[in-house]
């Protein structure tokens, strides 16, 4: 808790009384050590999730690095509890994938056809991610990622916001921390941004930190590069 407690955005949160996430998708994002990761592990953590991910069946430990934050949040539910959830944690989830073998080798129902029937380990690192979100994810479930843009291309992510889109019309709440412009531009979903200070306030998508400095970046790539470059 050392650590997590002296991040600004989690004083922030006890400054404020909490953090409302919406019915749908919501999208955290702001600079690296800011503090997304953290909320979002600690979420899932009070959740019920396994801090490596997984599903809340998921108890593996490969390494504990995790904050007690998770142990010291308090969540209120709506009218309905999840019936269903999944942490994806970018990082990880070659150890969830070993856990997901593990797990079919016992006996009982098979595991693998959740999961597309494949072993994530059979996959690229991006199509297991695609199977986990198209095959795993179900209606009316509670799905935490953390940057899942990093194992995935362009197109990717624009079949992700797709999924993640009919999830939400399904019944699903899903939070995400990305530094995606493409996975941002999800319609009807809330963005807030962590500032570097710690507030964390809802911006609209063409405000949000990914989509500015990706726009120009894009516009005028010369300008950053000559920045970047200038003592080479």
């Amino acid at each position: 808790m050392a650590v997590a407690a002296v991040l600004p955005a989690v004083k922030h949160l006890d400054r404020s009384g909490g953090l409302r996430l919406d019915p749908g998708v919501t999208f955290l994002v702001g600079e690296n050590g800011t503090g997304k990761s953290t909320l979002i592990e600690a979420l899932a953590v009070a959740a019920g999730f396994n801090p490596e991910g997984g599903s809340q069946h998921f108890r593996f430990a490969t390494r504990a690095t995790e904050s007690s934050l998770g142990d010291q949040l308090i969540l209120t539910w709506g009218v309905a509890k999840p019936r269903t959830g999944f942490f994806l944690r970018a990082e990880s989830y070659y150890n969830v994938a070993s856990e997901i073998e593990r797990l079919d080798r016992e006996p009982g129902p098979p595991l693998l056809p959740a999961y597309g029937g494949v072993s994530p380990h059979e996959r690229s690192h991006g199509e297991s991610f695609l199977d986990l979100v198209t095959q795993r994810f179900g209606p009316r479930g509670l799905y935490i990622l953390d940057e899942p843009e990093a194992a995935l291309s362009v197109r990717g992510c624009l079949a992700v916001m797709a999924r993640l889109a009919e999830l939400a019309e399904q019944g699903s709440q899903i939070v995400v921390a990305t530094h995606s412009p493409v996975l941002l531009a999800l319609p009807g979903a809330t963005i807030y941004e962590i500032a570097e200070t710690g507030e964390i306030v809802p911006v609209p998508y063409k405000q949000a930190l990914p989509v500015r400095l990706t726009r120009d970046f894009l516009a005028a790539p010369e300008r950053y590069l000559r920045h970047l470059l200038a003592d080479e």
